[in-house]
């Protein structure tokens, strides 16, 4: 039977005690018993404000949830990577996956990316380890960890997947820590969000910025996460009235952030300040080894966010076109800043709304965290914060990651009674389905739950509720169990 060793308060959660009772009962042979486990939890995200702005330079302010996703390792003498997970039922594909060492390390060198991600994801049945075994390949290359004997890996994840809660942030964080403590690599919690990231970007191939991987490292429970995506500058934790609290309601529509609208958006986003740059007659270099380009730029430091939304209509709006087709912008342009999305010559890309999106949103932001310092108490305080968020709601929508579901979700926030206290609502993460935002006072659970019931009846489809916070992975630490 596996105990705790010795946990510190605060790291045995409910969530805890189900894997404890998982690896008691049902995959108890996974894991030799003579050598202890390590065990980090990692939570996942809601996006309260933000959202896709951050690859383009944003502030975002992100809640940590108080759902998580468990990694526990070992070592063993088998020359063989195994990760397996316990929620077959969420896994379309193999519960179990083993990679050789050989494999992954051939003749004792990291894989590239490349040659990385065509391993970990060429097996559909299999692809979903990649954002686990990943973790090992960019430890291996930016790190220089010699993988020289095997390990075991178990997950556990109770992060809604699909839901736009970052569900892969949090398995990739609470593995980087498990390893982290493991290899005894004293990664702080930023540098281990930003090597996540390279796991999504380079290995998975999802084009995510870093806020995901950055709250559930170093989120602080029951507070917003601030932090400046140039590219990843925390800027300390903004609580929340003790009054107010947020929830999340889970649309039913499934969301990935590799789908193609997401990584459509981004591409325009990046088409529009390339255009920005060439009027503005800047610096353009590339490397004969890059496929991406470098710009110097003084005024606006290569992120759209920086640039004032008065200065974007009086001088740049006009200038970007509604939309451009790849071929004609790769012939003018020749690329774009962006290092992990690729510009198709056959498709029309929306430009000026994806371009407009983050210098607006950048600008709500600042407002939000602004009027959350000052401790808003009244009705129209609160007003103002929830009329920024479906501000942002519209915004995504004008880039085209929108959802009926999530459309209606709002909607029904919008026309609550004032006596609800429900004062704003807004799609989270990379949109298109998945989970929404709403900002309410304490105590608002009746109204919150009515509105779900009343959203299920008319769709269909089913919900789940997220309320609540926890610490991120580089507070919690790791536990032992032996």
């Amino acid at each position: 039977m596996w105990h705790y060793h010795h946990p510190t308060q605060g790291q045995t959660e409910a969530d805890i005690e189900r894997f404890l009772t998982h690896l008691n009962t049902q995959n108890t042979t996974f894991f030799h018993a003579d050598t202890p486990l390590l065990v980090a939890r990692a939570p996942g995200r809601l996006d309260l404000m933000g959202g896709i702005a951050d690859y383009s330079g944003s502030l975002v302010l992100e809640m940590p949830l108080a759902v998580a996703t468990i990694a526990a390792v070992q070592f063993v003498s088998d020359p063989t990577i195994t990760v397996c997970s316990t929620a077959a039922s969420e896994i379309v594909g193999n519960a179990t996956v083993s990679v050789p060492l050989s494999a992954l390390a051939p003749n004792g060198t990291a894989l590239s990316y490349p040659a990385a991600q065509r391993l970990l994801t060429e097996q559909p049945a299999n692809a979903w380890a990649a954002y686990v075994i990943g973790v090992l390949v960019v430890l291996q290359r930016e790190h220089q960890l010699k993988l020289q004997q095997g390990l075991r890996i178990m997950v556990h994840c109770e992060v809604p997947i699909g839901k736009g809660v970052s569900s892969s942030a949090a398995l990739e964080v609470a593995v980087m820590q498990a390893l982290n403590d493991l290899y005894q690599l004293h990664l702080s919690g930023r540098e281990s969000a930003i090597l996540c990231q390279k796991v999504e970007n380079l290995i998975v191939g999802a084009p995510c910025g870093v806020m995901d991987q950055m709250t559930s490292a170093c989120g602080e429970s029951d507070s917003l996460l601030a932090l400046l995506c140039q590219p990843a500058e925390l800027q300390g934790t903004v609580p929340l009235p003790d009054d107010v609290e947020i929830w999340g309601i889970d649309s039913g529509v499934r969301h990935t952030v590799a789908g193609a609208d997401y990584g459509s958006v981004r591409v325009g986003a990046f088409m529009g300040y390339r255009i920005i740059a060439d009027l503005l007659e800047l610096q353009v270099t590339q490397e004969q080894s890059q496929a991406y380009l470098n710009i110097s730029d003084p005024y606006w430091q290569g992120y759209l966010a920086n640039i004032p939304p008065s200065i974007w209509e009086t001088t740049y709006r006009d200038q970007i076109p509604l939309t451009l087709d790849g071929a004609a912008f790769l012939e003018r342009y020749g690329g774009t800043t962006d290092t992990v999305t690729t510009i198709h010559p056959h498709t029309v890309y929306a430009v000026r709304q994806p371009t407009a999106h983050p210098i607006y949103e950048h600008h709500r932001v600042q407002l939000f965290r602004a009027l959350l310092q000052q401790n808003p108490t009244s009705d129209d305080q609160l007003r103002l914060l929830g009329e920024l968020m479906y501000q942002s709601h519209v915004s995504y929508s004008a880039c085209g990651l929108g959802s009926a579901g999530t459309n209606r979700l709002v909607e029904l926030v919008r026309q609550a009674d004032p006596a609800a206290h429900l004062y704003g609502a807004k799609i989270t993460g990379g949109g298109s389905g998945g989970t929404v935002a709403i900002l309410a006072r304490k105590h608002a659970d009746e109204r919150i739950h009515a509105l779900a019931e009343q959203y299920e009846r008319e769709t269909g489809l089913h919900t789940t509720l997220l309320r609540g916070s926890s610490h991120g992975a580089y507070t919690w630490g790791t536990i032992q169990l032996t």
